[in-house]
């Protein structure tokens, strides 16, 4: 159990009004049981995971920043890598995204001063290579985070991503394990997750390919991978785009035919958005995420009916966010995708995470995009950084949603979402590790307070529980340099044998933790 001094970690500045306002009159009445027989599946650490792409200010900038006073001799922002760690990021996908399927790793290795630079085509910069393979991975060994590389399937070739695997996995023999010592790295790195290619079915990317191209394409490149490192798990290029018109359940099914032997995972990528100021429809967008998990499990089963049923393929949502203002055709150069993140944004977070944690038997990774500047939960500039909204519910999910996911019974009133269907106020997870519970709670309603029975069947609570309340004075609220109106506040409260009531603030996002007797 957290603390309340790690509860409270990485809050910089004093509230500039009560968090925890609640609505006056009379709250809306809801019942939550919980049963420990119940179980969903294991909840796997790498859903809490992140991703940093060579785009905008997210890698130069944001982790890497030679010669600033805030970096280290590496060129590793102490600032950043101090908030990384707060967050709790178990993985982190990289060099892309786009960028990855026009990338040489080649140009990435070797004495940083003697890289070439390179038109990065894209993002519409020039690239240095000054952060490459060793950077990258050296940076996930110091924070202890699984690194996730993505391959280059677009533009790269087989043999560009075996021996990418070679040069990262295998332990010397090879001229490309001379050369990895050479550049001043004896001992492997052991790289475990590697990606076959990024959003291979959009048009926008570098290498396009039908799914038929792909999976025939994607099949050698895995043979290859595997030959070199049998160790590595592979995530295939599933859908990336769910929008209208787009074949995406097709996609999946192509894709699954031709490399169902060969990988681990199948990558699915969303972004959400409010571009309609529609803050009840907004808030009930993970109904749809939901739909789509199981809809991409099912295309998954199909494949996999009577071929090989003990070795199972999971879903990696390996892109997702909220991600709607930053972003257009005119989108190009140093410094885009700087999405600045308000309460509303933070609560569709937390939604996306108990749909992922509900949904822990099949959702086995994701990757929050991005990890700094590029919409992101971390913002930075020349002189220091703040924790923008959509910091908070990543932060208490990975510090103690673990263990095994249960099913939670839920009867609360609902509302009619205009494109989601219908939406229950309360949004809710539950799980359970060591006898210590978590319920994560999120409050749809805008203005009025969600009161709640929690009870634990078959069983009793133990002890105060640990309460941590993030909201804000109203869902547009925003954090920015020296003024954080969003942050996790907490304080604890008293069940009573098997039952625990609570009092949801509107608009807001609550973690309950304590133990079971």
């Amino acid at each position: 159990m957290l603390s309340r001094r790690e509860f409270a970690l990485s809050l910089s500045a004093p509230l500039a009004v009560p968090l925890a306002v609640h609505a006056q009159g009379k709250a809306l009445q809801a019942r939550i049981k919980i049963d420990a027989d119940r179980r969903v599946g294991d909840i796997d650490p790498k859903i809490y995971g992140n991703f940093a792409e060579h785009l905008g200010r997210c890698i130069e900038g944001g982790l890497f920043e030679e010669g600033s006073a805030l970096s280290d001799k590496n060129g590793y922002r102490r600032d950043v890598m101090k908030a990384v760690k707060d967050l709790d990021v178990t993985l982190l996908r990289w060099p892309g995204g786009n960028f990855s399927s026009n990338y040489n790793w080649k140009d990435g290795i070797g004495p940083r001063g003697q890289r070439p630079a390179r038109l990065e085509m894209a993002w519409g910069t020039v690239e240095s290579n000054r952060f490459g393979t060793h950077e990258f991975l050296d940076y996930t060994e110091a924070l202890g985070i699984e690194p996730y590389v993505c391959t280059n399937l677009g533009t790269g070739s087989w043999t560009d991503a075996q021996q990418w695997v070679e040069y990262c996995n295998v332990a010397d023999g090879t001229a490309m394990t001379k050369l990895r010592r050479q550049n001043g790295r004896e001992k492997p790195w052991g790289v475990k997750y590697w990606g076959l290619g990024n959003e291979m079915d959009g048009p926008w990317q570098m290498g396009h390919r039908t799914a038929e191209d792909y999976g025939k394409f994607a099949l050698e490149a895995a043979k290859l991978m595997k030959w070199t490192d049998p160790n590595v798990k592979l995530i295939a290029a599933g859908s990336s785009n769910f929008g209208a018109g787009i074949d995406w359940v097709g996609w999946n099914r192509e894709v699954l035919a031709y490399l169902k032997d060969h990988i681990e995972y199948l990558s699915l990528h969303t972004y959400v958005g409010n571009a309609a100021n529609d803050y009840y429809d907004f808030v009930a967008v993970s109904n749809q995420l939901d739909d789509r998990i199981k809809t991409a499990a099912g295309t998954i089963r199909a494949a996999l009916g009577g071929a090989r049923p003990q070795k199972p393929i999971y879903i990696a949502f390996d892109e997702y966010n909220v991600w709607y203002r930053a972003r257009g055709n005119k989108e190009r150069g140093r410094k885009i995708l700087e999405e600045h993140y308000n309460l509303e944004d933070a609560l569709v977070i937390a939604t996306m995470l108990n749909t992922f944690v509900n949904n822990a038997d099949t959702v086995k990774m994701a990757n929050m995009a991005q990890i700094v500047n590029v919409i992101a939960p971390i913002f930075t500039n020349e002189k220091g950084l703040f924790l923008q909204t959509i910091f908070h519910p990543l932060q208490l999910f990975s510090k103690n949603t673990r263990g095994v996911a249960l099913e939670t019974f839920l009867d609360c009133p609902t509302y009619d979402s205009k494109h989601f269907g219908k939406a229950a106020y309360l949004d809710v997870s539950t799980s359970l590790k060591n006898g210590a519970v978590t319920l994560n709670v999120v409050n749809r309603h805008l203005d009025q307070d969600v009161e709640a029975e929690i009870e634990i069947q078959d069983g009793a609570f133990q002890g105060r529980f640990d309460v941590a309340l993030v909201t804000g004075p109203d869902i547009k609220a925003e954090n920015d340099f020296g003024k954080n109106p969003v942050q996790t506040v907490t304080s604890t409260i008293a069940p009573a044998g098997n039952k625990l009531r609570h009092r949801f603030p509107p608009h807001s996002y609550t973690m309950l933790k304590g133990r079971l007797a």
